[in-house]
């Protein structure tokens, strides 16, 4: 008679299933364990192959054998793959996405529907951006893709270039400064800030807004202003650090209310720019 501390079962998974296809082969079992088991299952397109994985794992001490029959699940995961595009002009495949070029006729291609910004600019996605590289980038789309470069080139070319310096500007002012990137960012996750809603705003906060407007109307001199925009400068410093740290952590509805008092302090920034205008 052969006797085990614990017992190892290997067994294809219709056998969690269907405990009685689990057999020891006759061999007595004094101690047993419960096993919890995870299933992990992948597809292959070519003859529809499975392949399975189970993991056992101890529960704790039995006296017993014990069967516990799992609901499982079973899971298709196919392999999908970005499909190539093709030149609209010599029809070779483009491997660049975005593809501003064809790399084979050197024709310039349409912009491709649903890139993000972030695609555009060549840039990481995140809302701590190097901005000295996002100009860099933006100023050599530009050179390459100006509508003046291709005002010999077929009406086609001129409407895409066209179209794709308007959307590679847009996409520069957008993530230069980072309200903006911040707000598109929630866009991107299908989360909006809407205009004129101030009845989810902290009341201090409001007052706070209140009091800073104030004093901006009865600056007399430049001093004053300028005083009030480096406390506004100083508090939208504090915001960014704060924003950044909320959309790392993937904490969206922090990041939207931080992003939702970056824009009232994004608006004094403005009024004091213009109040020291009018001392010029």
């Amino acid at each position: 008679m052969l006797s085990y501390n614990s017992l190892r079962i290997v067994c294809p998974f219709r056998a969690l299933l269907h405990p009685n296809w689990l057999m020891t082969n006759r061999q007595t079992v004094n101690t047993t364990v419960t096993c919890s088991a995870h299933f992990v299952s992948t597809s292959f397109p070519k003859k529809d192959t499975w392949q399975r994985k189970c993991n056992l794992k101890s529960t704790g001490n039995e006296s017993k054998l014990i069967y516990s029959t799992y609901t499982a699940s079973s899971t298709r995961n196919y392999c999908t793959g970005k499909f190539k595009l093709n030149c609209w002009n010599c029809k070779q495949p483009l491997y660049e996405t975005p593809a501003f070029f064809c790399m084979a006729c050197k024709a310039v291609q349409p912009p491709e529907e649903g890139t993000s910004f972030f695609n555009i600019m060549d840039c990481d996605y995140k809302f701590s951006l190097d901005t000295q590289k996002l100009q860099k980038r933006y100023l050599h789309l530009q050179r390459s893709l100006h509508p003046d470069n291709f005002s010999q080139k077929s009406v086609k070319e001129q409407e895409y270039s066209e179209s794709y310096s308007a959307l590679v500007n847009k996409a520069y002012q957008t993530l230069l400064k980072p309200l903006s990137r911040g707000l598109y960012m929630l866009e991107l996750k299908g989360m909006r800030i809407e205009e004129g809603t101030d009845s989810g705003a902290d009341p201090e906060f409001l007052i706070e807004l209140m009091e800073i407007n104030e004093a901006l109307d009865e600056a007399k001199t430049p001093e004053e202003a300028s005083k009030i925009g480096q406390h506004t400068k100083g508090k939208l410093a504090v915001l960014t650090e704060e924003i950044d740290a909320a959309l790392l952590k993937g904490q969206l509805q922090s990041a939207k209310a931080l992003l939702a008092q970056m824009k009232y302090f994004a608006n004094i920034e403005e009024k004091v720019k213009e109040k020291l205008s009018e001392f010029m």
